[in-house]
C-alpha cells in the first residue's frame, strides 16, 4: 500500500520545504521512488521567461528529479503573498481543479507522494479553498512542521486541533525544526510540553541545516509512518 502525505506548517517560514526535502531524500535512500508535489507557489522569480519556485526546485532535487519541475509545481506566481492574492496581482485565479488534476501524474507513477502545502492548514491555497480542504479531499496523512522556538507549543496545538476538527484525525507526526543557527532556550522544553498534550503522537526534532533526517532521534519510526509500513 502506498502513501499520500500532506506536509503543512504551523505558520509560514517554519521550514516545510527543508523538512520535506529531508524526508524525500530519506525515502529515496531506501530505494523507493518518491513523488513530490507543490500544487501552488507564490514568491517565485523569473528565469528565462519562466517563473521558478525555489521550494519546488529543492523538493525535485531531493527526490532525485522525478518527472519535471512543471509537474512539481504547475501554478506559480511572483508576488510574495498568499497564492490567491499573488494570482490576483497578475489578473489570474488559482485553479482548484488544476490543483487536484496535477496530482494524477504522481499518484499514477509513484507509490509514495509528498505534497507540500503553502503556509498553515488554515492558509488559503485558492479563494475559498484552504490547505486543510486539500488535505481532506485527498484523505492524505498530515505531517505538521513547526519552528522550534518560543511560541511553538501554542502554534502546534492549534494546528493539531485543526486536524482533529476539520479532518477528523490526528497528524501522523510533528517535526520541530530549528530555524536559526543559535536556537533559543525554549528548545530544551518545547518537545516535552507538546508531548504532554498530544499523547503518543511522534515528535522529532530537526537541527539547523541538518544534512540527513536520520540524524534525528525517532527518524526511522517517522519515515515508517510516512510510508505506512507494517511496523509504523
Amino acid at each position: 500500500m502506498g502513501s499520500l502525505t500532506f506536509i503543512a506548517g504551523t505558520d509560514t517560514d517554519v521550514g516545510k520545504t527543508f523538512v520535506s526535502s529531508l524526508l524525500a531524500a530519506a525515502i529515496l535512500q531506501r530505494g523507493l521512488p518518491v513523488g513530490v508535489y507543490k500544487p501552488v507557489a507564490s514568491g517565485c522569480w523569473l528565469e528565462q521567461d519562466e517563473l521558478v519556485s525555489g521550494d519546488a526546485v529543492a523538493l525535485w532535487q531531493a527526490a532525485g528529479k522525478p518527472l519535471d519541475l512543471e509537474h512539481v509545481c504547475p501554478q506559480r506566481f511572483a508576488a510574495a503573498l498568499s497564492p490567491p492574492r499573488a494570482a490576483e496581482a497578475e489578473g489570474k485565479l488559482v485553479d482548484v481543479d488544476r490543483i487536484l488534476a496535477g496530482l494524477s501524474p504522481w499518484t499514477e507513477g509513484f507509490d509514495h507522494v509528498l505534497i507540500e502545502g503553502a503556509g498553515g492548514l488554515l492558509s488559503p491555497l485558492a479563494d475559498d479553498f484552504l490547505n486543510a480542504d486539500l488535505a481532506g479531499e485527498l484523505e492524505a496523512d498530515v505531517i505538521l512542521v513547526a519552528a522550534n522556538r518560543l511560541g511553538v507549543v501554542n502554534h502546534t496545538l492549534l494546528s493539531v486541533e485543526v486536524c482533529r476538527s476539520r479532518l477528523g484525525r490526528d497528524p501522523i507526526a510533528i517535526v520541530l525544526n530549528q530555524v536559526g543557527r543559535e536556537g533559543c532556550e525554549s528548545m530544551k522544553t518545547n518537545r516535552g510540553e507538546i508531548q504532554r498534550y498530544v499523547g503518543r503522537m511522534p515528535i522529532i526534532e530537526v537541527g539547523f541545516e541538518q544534512q540527513s533526517l536520520l540524524e534525528s532521534a525517532g527518524a526511522e519510526e517517522f519515515i515508517g509512518r510516512t510510508l505506512r509500513t507494517p511496523s509504523a
